[in-house]
């Protein structure tokens, strides 16, 4: 009877806690649409045009016209941020969408057939993960030229290993499980297998991997930017913006505090809500941990 009794407390400690981490995981999402919407709606948000230079306004400090100051342009911080948003965080959906997509599949085919491809596609990851991410990203990106769409493919080089190692250790577990080989039994071919059986079992997994890695790519293209690497002038992006106002960090503040305040907000939603949907899908970090 006791048994029985701790048992039924112990399932509602535990559903307790899953409603907790549903409420947060819910909470977050819609903080990360609204900071989209942000992004998506910046060009009808912004109270001032981003690009438009007042030199009779330069370097304001934040008010109540320009709520975040202005630049050494007198350009609208607020404005430029909002419209930054757009550029930054867009670019790195962009970048992890690709780079989970491209590593995905090249693990699922690699992970499934295995062989020769195997063995060289993994020797080829093997020689991408050898090198320091960063400074390779910024190798690549020298080669290419300044720009955002530069910045974007190298850290796209460096980036599909990780996917592409995931999926292959996710698929060579699914594929010696029962149903795979009754699929096989009942004449289903390796396309079919790998689309109506491997994937669905992957997905959830990718794409928390994936959200997790939206932060990741926003500071890495920011410091791209940051370095002169990424986005050009007069774009507005959160790492450009941070670089041009360095030099006025004990004068003008506000210049870099700005889009380095909106970096560590955005990195810390889209880090957080990852490692939420992490815990609300997880059935092993699911579970209540012992307090008493």
């Amino acid at each position: 009877m006791d048994t029985v009794i701790r048992q039924s407390v112990k399932m509602q400690k535990q559903n307790r806690y899953r409603n907790l981490i549903a409420i947060k995981f819910y909470v977050l999402l819609t903080l990360t649409i609204i900071l989209l919407l942000i992004a998506a709606l910046a060009p009808k948000l912004v109270p001032y045009d981003p690009y438009i230079q007042d030199l009779s306004k330069a370097l304001e400090a934040p008010n109540s016209l320009h709520w975040l100051g202005t630049d050494r342009y007198g350009r609208d911080m607020l404005s430029r941020v909002m419209m930054g948003a757009q550029t930054t965080i867009f670019s790195s959906l962009l970048l992890v969408a690709v780079i989970s997509w491209f590593g995905t599949m090249i693990g699922v085919i690699c992970g499934y057939i295995g062989g020769k491809i195997d063995i060289f596609i993994m020797r080829v990851s093997d020689v991408f993960l050898a090198f320091p991410g960063m400074v390779f990203a910024i190798a690549v990106a020298g080669i290419l030229g300044g720009g955002i769409v530069n910045a974007v493919v190298a850290l796209a080089c460096i980036s599909w290993p990780k996917y592409a190692r995931l999926a292959r250790g996710q698929v060579l577990v699914i594929k010696n499980m029962p149903y795979i080989a009754a699929a096989k039994m009942s004449g289903s071919g390796a396309i079919k297998i790998i689309i109506k059986h491997i994937i669905p079992n992957i997905v959830g997994v990718v794409l928390i991997t994936a959200t997790l890695d939206i932060g990741t790519m926003i500071m890495e293209l920011a410091g791209l930017s940051f370095l002169g690497l990424g986005a050009m002038p007069p774009v507005a992006e959160w790492g450009a913006m941070m670089s041009d106002g360095r030099s006025m960090l004990q004068t003008s503040p506000w210049v870099i505090l700005a889009p380095g305040c909106a970096i560590f907000i955005s990195v810390m939603l889209f880090n957080l809500l990852g490692d939420t949907a992490r815990d609300l899908l997880d059935p092993k970090i699911n579970k209540l941990k012992e307090t008493e």
